[in-house]
């Protein structure tokens, strides 16, 4: 695994162990009332960038270009802006960060769509075309 595959991959991992770590923490200390961001950033930070990670290793054409880099950009903000943000959210401080990381999280999504859309497309063309697909 290269490049932007591994950028998220490896970023994935890097988050599930703050999530295992915070989830530890809350466990020894019996307070329970930040769980909302420990599963948030163990959903969005770990399995979301691990599968982003792994779609990029499978279909490597898609990870070429701009496109995948400011996907990982976005992904990347919207889980440092999200996790803390939960966190003051639920300490009813504000609900700013969480806000803006969620953005950031569902265009990094929308900007997903587009990426394996626009691979899917010019799959569909090459294999009507008869040419073997670029990957």
């Amino acid at each position: 695994m290269r490049g932007i595959a591994s950028w998220f991959f490896v970023s994935g991992v890097i988050y599930v162990s703050i999530g295992m770590i915070f989830g530890i923490w809350m466990s020894a200390s019996g307070d329970h009332t930040l769980a909302p961001a420990h599963a948030h950033l163990n959903l969005v930070g770990w399995v979301t960038m691990a599968l982003f990670g792994i779609y990029y290793h499978l279909v490597p054409a898609a990870a070429q270009g701009r496109l995948p880099t400011l996907h990982f950009a976005l992904a990347t903000v919207g889980v440092w802006l999200m996790f803390p943000g939960i966190i003051l959210a639920l300490q009813g401080k504000t609900e700013l960060l969480a806000v803006l990381g969620s953005l950031a999280t569902l265009l990094s999504m929308l900007l997903f769509l587009v990426i394996v859309l626009m691979k899917a497309s010019s799959s569909a063309a090459n294999s009507m075309m008869g040419t073997a697909p670029a990957e």
